[in-house]
């Protein structure tokens, strides 16, 4: 897997210049090891693809004739088509929740309001959860996986509160390289997620519960040039290995109310079209949002009903569509290419995973 090749992990290493003087060489520094492109030899890919109306309820029903698949604007064939409904799950290829409780990047306030959230999300019908659930914590220990997933909710309340003295929020410097710290951490932590699930078949909806950890990203941050390539080389790590691993990511803002209208609640939306060269790319394309929007998921803010918009996020596995094709070979190591899934009937929207770095043909052996 292109992860463990990267080794721990997706970090990073550059300059930072304000409009105030800063002594030479002033950095923070994320180690990397060289990137390795990811395997791509295998070019048949999976896109579970949500269908909602306008009021945003799940469309049922579909035929593989309603969809056409999109890449870099052309139209591929579709291999395989798969309606799937009310969350059903195989041995093969089961379907499972993970909710991870960010207590690095928010306030112990927060985090004990999103943990009474959750709780009160997983006590819905009497504790009965409609997919198997599993719990994940992040403090400044690392990311520390819960037991194994049960649709026993009142099991999971009891786990949690064996887990409660060990969430402690984080304790990282104040200022820029506090938010460095928190950043570099973060990033850690998410591939520690991929590295648990990536090992475990079948699709995950990995609910990150915390505001995102910081962007990093401005006028008065300049990133080296000869650190671009590292960056680039972790976005593309991180869209394969989420790939890979069948994660969906979504995020989930336990600040509610109290964080609308703030800058980490569109600022975002700037690094969402995929980074197609290390000239492109700035430290906002490794936030928690972007790679959630990126890999199907949602971004749900200002909200103080953190447990409903928990239930929304499950509620993609009520009814989606399992569509395979056959990735593109790349012209050269690591191109973007877009992804879009169109519908023939009007008045539907699709989300799906957004795109994907293809590979060159491999030379054939001599």
């Amino acid at each position: 897997m292109s992860l463990r090749r990267f080794g721990w992990i997706y970090l990073l290493c550059f300059s930072l210049f304000s409009g105030h003087a800063q002594p030479n060489g002033a950095a923070g520094q994320l180690k990397t090891e060289g990137a390795v492109p990811p395997d791509n030899t295998n070019r048949r890919m999976t896109l579970d693809v949500v269908v909602t109306d306008k009021s945003r309820k799940p469309v049922r029903g579909l035929q593989q004739q309603d969809f056409t698949l999109l890449d870099n604007k052309l139209p591929q064939k579709i291999v395989s088509f798969q309606a799937v409904e009310g969350g059903a799950t195989t041995s093969d290829s089961p379907l499972e929740v993970v909710l991870v409780v960010d207590g690095v990047n928010a306030t112990y306030t927060q985090v004990t309001y999103a943990r009474e959230q959750i709780e009160k999300f997983l006590r819905r019908d009497g504790g009965s959860l409609p997919l198997p659930a599993s719990m994940a914590y992040f403090t400044d220990s690392g990311l520390t996986m819960g037991d194994a997933p049960s649709r026993d909710g009142n099991a999971i309340i009891a786990a949690i509160g064996r887990n409660r003295a060990g969430l402690r929020t984080s304790r990282a410097s104040q200022g820029f390289y506090g938010a460095l710290e928190r950043q570099q951490a973060s990033i850690k932590a998410l591939g520690q997620l991929v590295e648990n699930e990536v090992a475990r078949p079948g699709r995950k909806l990995a609910i990150w519960i915390g505001p995102g950890w910081p962007l990093l990203t401005g006028p008065n941050v300049n990133v080296s040039g000869n650190k671009l390539q590292e960056i680039f080389g972790s976005i593309v790590a991180f869209s394969a290995d989420l790939r890979e691993a069948g994660i969906t990511l979504y995020q989930v803002d336990p600040l509610g109310m109290a964080d609308a209208g703030g800058e980490q609640s569109y600022y975002y939306k700037e690094f969402l079209k995929g980074a197609k060269s290390p000239k492109q790319v700035q430290l906002g394309n490794l936030a928690l949002q972007v790679f959630a929007v990126q890999s199907g998921g949602l971004v749900l803010n200002s909200s103080n009903d953190v447990a409903a918009e928990i239930a929304r996020c499950v509620a993609d596995a009520n009814a989606y569509y399992v569509v395979t094709f056959d990735g593109l070979p790349g012209d050269g190591p690591n191109e973007y290419h877009a992804l879009e899934v169109k519908l023939g009937k009007p008045g539907l929207t699709a989300r799906a995973r957004s795109g994907y770095y293809a590979q060159p043909e491999p030379a054939p052996a001599r």
